[in-house]
């Protein structure tokens, strides 16, 4: 199986839910056997007229399976609900070239 990667793209609107968050994130990525590849602030557009996110983040995960299972799991999900009562999220999962 080849690694999968989730990535994101947010808007920040408040900061309120930032600091628990941005604590906690780091050990559930891990415990689903994920890497933080990318993660923070400052994007840059290179082409297109799209509006840049605040923030932008890649996970690699060993699979899609163990992507889906992190995305799925309570620990996140509760994590989920905090981030979006201050920001919006756009995520994708894609398979990496292996």
């Amino acid at each position: 199986m080849a690694a999968a990667f989730v990535i994101g793209q947010m808007q920040i609107h408040s900061r309120d839910w930032m600091d628990q968050y941005f604590a906690r994130i780091p050990d559930v990525v891990e415990h689903h056997k994920g890497v933080f590849i990318v993660r923070g602030g400052a994007p840059e557009l290179m082409e297109g007229e799209a509006t840049l996110p605040d923030a932008a983040f890649v996970i690699r995960f060993p699979d899609r399976d163990l992507a889906r299972e992190f995305w799925a799991s309570d620990a996140f999900q509760e994590l989920a609900v905090l981030r979006r009562s201050g920001s919006t999220l756009n995520a994708i999962l894609v398979d990496a070239l292996e």
